[in-house]
């Protein structure tokens, strides 16, 4: 057996020379930080439930009819008739949430150990494009299952270009191809889902390792790892306090894979909705353009943009400013190399100052999510009998906003201005064991 092997290897190695090369410097001659944490597992999960998502979504495109006429009755189809087809569209559902999950905690861990810093400028930004490839690619499926909750969500988020001066109501209509989401509405937004956008992410996710390659990873200390005469155990000329991502960390990241398929499995079988989080009752019914659901909401993993939209009042007769503030809150976090001037790194090392502002923008970025998701104005007659809803909410809404966007701004006046005292970084990673 080992023989043959070999005999293949060595086939492949004539008629491919450029192959191995390019897979030892990716995978066996990457030399990655010894001491990667729990935060460092979610990267590679991201890749795992972006392969889930195509696999599965293939499946479905199978049986899916893009039909204003047809689309429910045939996502229906795949959940009764089709052989597995319940499970394959669960799994394609639950996938989307947790691919959401998985990208928040990737970033929450870049902005924490500063892995945006110079020289991973380029990794971030590309990281960034990532993100809203995914959320139009997310946008996009959420609507093919022509559920009420998609059609209204659809028809809400689209005529947010309206506002758009002179060309908006125009730029409507030839994103909707119609008056209202329709047929024409659903072909083109099978289109981008199934093949335009998936193509973009899967470039964007290669451009991104090759640019996290090229530079090499970040770790918990936010030190580079160190090139000396001592080298490594394995090679002298080898970085130091760092080991070949395979197959250590492919064996290490195998467990988390491991366990978050757990998790992954646990929901699909016993609560693949998630309380109306990952599958909202209102896309249980077919889409009617003259029944509107009583809450009007994206789904979970755009709520805190919607909130931002929703808190930002109208300005001199235009609801523009609430546009721009949701998009804006996305650049922000794609400009943030060069709004964060600080020296360190990690979180372990910095100011005070910059913990607590951390502290406040994740906080401030969940509390917009429950806004944007409803769950404050139901909380509000609980909480504060009497009160008027509308009034708190906003409040409470606009407190967030201003959290939010005080991040970046109280983060470019520390760092630039020489506010920020922070401790001693030592010169190695701190794990060498």
């Amino acid at each position: 057996m080992a023989s043959t092997l070999s005999r293949l290897g060595n086939w492949f190695n004539e008629r491919a020379p450029g192959f191995m090369p390019m897979y030892r410097k990716h995978m066996t001659e990457y030399y990655a930080p010894k001491n990667f944490n729990l935060w460092y597992y979610f990267g590679s999960l991201a890749l795992l439930v972006l392969v889930n998502q195509i696999i599965t979504g293939i499946f479905l495109t199978m049986n899916y009819k893009t039909s204003a006429a047809e689309a429910f009755n045939s996502v229906e189809y795949i959940m009764r008739d089709v052989e597995w087809g319940w499970l394959i569209r669960y799994m394609h559902s639950t996938g989307a949430s947790l691919f959401f999950v998985v990208v928040f905690l990737h970033m929450f861990r870049g902005i924490m150990y500063g892995s945006f810093k110079k020289p991973r400028e380029l990794v971030w930004v590309l990281g960034m494009l990532i993100f809203l490839a995914l959320m139009a690619e997310a946008f996009m499926g959420y609507v093919l299952p022509w559920g009420n909750m998609s059609f209204w969500g659809a028809k809400v988020i689209i005529s947010l270009f309206g506002t758009i001066p002179f060309i908006g109501d125009t730029l409507v209509q030839w994103i909707m191809g119609d008056y209202l989401p329709a047929d024409s509405t659903l072909n083109r937004f099978f289109a981008l889902h199934v093949i335009a956008l998936p193509l973009v992410l899967l470039l964007l996710v290669v451009l991104h390792l090759a640019a996290l390659h090229e530079v090499g990873s970040n770790n918990p200390d936010g030190v580079d790892v160190k090139h000396g005469p001592k080298g490594n155990r394995w090679s002298p000329d080898k970085p130091t306090d760092a080991i070949p991502f395979h197959p250590y960390y492919t064996v290490k990241d195998s467990f988390g894979v491991g366990f978050f398929l757990m998790i992954a499995a646990f929901i699909i079988f016993f609560a693949p909705t998630f309380g109306g989080w990952f599958l909202e009752h209102d896309n249980f019914t077919p889409a009617n353009n003259l029944v509107t659901p009583t809450h009007i909401k994206p789904s979970w993993y755009f709520t805190p943009f919607y909130a931002i939209l929703r808190m930002i009042p109208s300005f001199l007769g235009t609801a523009v400013w609430g546009v721009l503030g949701m998009f804006g809150a996305i650049l922000l976090l794609g400009l943030l190399p060069w709004i964060d001037r600080g020296e360190v790194r990690s979180v372990r090392y910095r100011g005070l100052g910059f913990r607590i502002g951390l502290a406040v923008l994740v906080i401030s970025f969940l509390a917009l999510g429950l806004v944007g998701a409803g769950v404050t104005a139901e909380l509000i007659p609980v909480w504060f009998p009497g009160a008027d809803v509308t009034t708190v909410e906003n409040a409470f809404g606009r407190l967030m906003v201003l959290g939010y966007f005080g991040f970046f701004v109280f983060l470019f006046i520390y760092t630039h201005f020489g506010f920020e005292k922070t401790k001693p970084v030592p010169e190695r990673v701190t794990t060498h064991d």
